[in-house]
C-alpha cells in the first residue's frame, strides 16, 4: 500500500500544518509531516514562517538558511528543527532528516505534531514497530488539532509493517475523526481494490478525489477501478486527466488492472 509524501503549508497566523502532496514526485513511501508554531520567541517564529514559505516555493537554500538562523536564536525551537528536517528530506538526506525530527521531539516530547512527525520518519525508514506507539501517543496528545492525521499515518504504517487488520481499524478510526482525510481515503481505496471489492473501492476513490487535489496514483487507481467495473469511458477519462495534469511523468498503463 502506498504512503503519501507531503510538504508543510501555512494554516493560520501561528500554525504551520501539513497537507499538500507534490503529485509530480513518485515518492509515495512517506507519511504526512507537520510544522507547529507555539510558544516560540517572535524572531524565531518569523524566521520559521519565512523558511516555510521558501520551502513551499522550492527554494531549499533559503528555507535552510532561515531554519538555521531560527535555531541559533532559539536553540529549543522544535519548529526550527522540524523545518530543518523537511529541508533535509527534500534533499534526499533521510538520516539527517531523522536526526532533526528526533531533536524536535526531544524538545517537545508531548506534542502531537512532533510525535506524528518522528513516527512518520521511523515508518519511512522501515521501523514500523517503533513508529506505532508514537502515532498512538500523537493521536491522544492533549491539544493536538489533527488526530486524524496521526491515525491515518498509523494505518498506512501498520499495513507497511505487515499488520493489515490493525491497519484497517486505524484507517477507519481516522475517517471517523476526519471524513475527508486524503491519506486514509486513498489507503482504503487501495485496500478495497486489492481485496477485489471494486464497488467499495470506487466509493473510497471518489471520496478521495473529492477531498483534495488528485495525485497521479489516485487517478491511476480510479482508472483501474473503472476498468474492473467495466466502465471503459470513465477509465479513459481518468487516463486522459493523467496525461493532461502529469505530462512529464511516463505513462504506466493506468487502466491495466492485470498489474495489480
Amino acid at each position: 500500500m502506498a504512503l503519501t509524501g507531503v510538504v508543510a503549508v501555512l494554516a493560520g497566523c501561528n500554525r504551520l500544518d501539513f497537507v499538500k502532496p507534490d503529485p509530480r514526485r513518485r515518492d509515495f513511501d512517506r507519511t504526512a509531516h507537520e510544522v507547529e508554531l507555539r510558544r516560540q520567541a517572535p524572531d524565531s517564529t518569523a524566521l520559521v514562517q519565512r523558511g516555510q514559505q521558501a520551502l513551499l516555493a522550492g527554494d531549499l537554500e533559503a528555507a535552510d538558511d532561515s531554519a538555521r538562523k531560527a535555531a541559533r536564536i532559539d536553540p529549543r525551537s522544535a519548529p526550527a528543527q522540524t523545518l530543518l528536517a523537511l529541508v533535509a528530506d527534500r534533499r534526499g538526506q533521510a538520516a539527517k532528516a531523522g536526526e532533526h525530527y528526533r531533536r524536535a521531539l526531544d524538545l517537545a516530547p508531548d506534542t502531537g505534531v512532533m510525535l506524528n512527525n518522528y513516527a512518520a520518519w521511523l515508518c519511512s525508514a522501515g521501523r514500523a514497530v517503533e513508529a506505532m506507539p508514537l502515532f498512538e501517543r500523537a493521536a491522544a496528545a492533549p491539544g493536538y488539532a489533527t488526530p486524524g492525521a496521526a491515525l491515518a499515518n498509523a494505518g498506512v504504517c501498520a499495513d507497511k509493517g505487515g499488520m493489515p487488520g490493525q491497519s484497517e481499524q486505524l484507517l477507519r478510526q481516522a475517517l471517523e475523526v476526519d471524513p475527508v482525510n486524503v491519506v486514509a481515503l486513498a489507503a482504503m481505496a487501495e485496500r478495497e481494490f486489492l481485496a477485489g471489492r471494486a464497488f467499495e473501492a470506487r466509493a473510497f476513490s471518489e471520496r478521495r478525489l473529492a477531498a483534495g487535489p488528485a495525485d497521479r496514483r489516485a487517478l491511476e487507481l480510479a482508472s483501474q477501478i473503472e476498468e474492473k467495473l467495466g466502465d471503459k469511458a470513465a477509465a479513459a477519462k481518468y487516463v486522459q486527466q493523467i496525461r493532461v495534469e502529469f505530462p512529464a511523468v511516463p505513462d504506466s498503463n493506468s487502466g491495466d488492472i492485470n498489474r495489480r
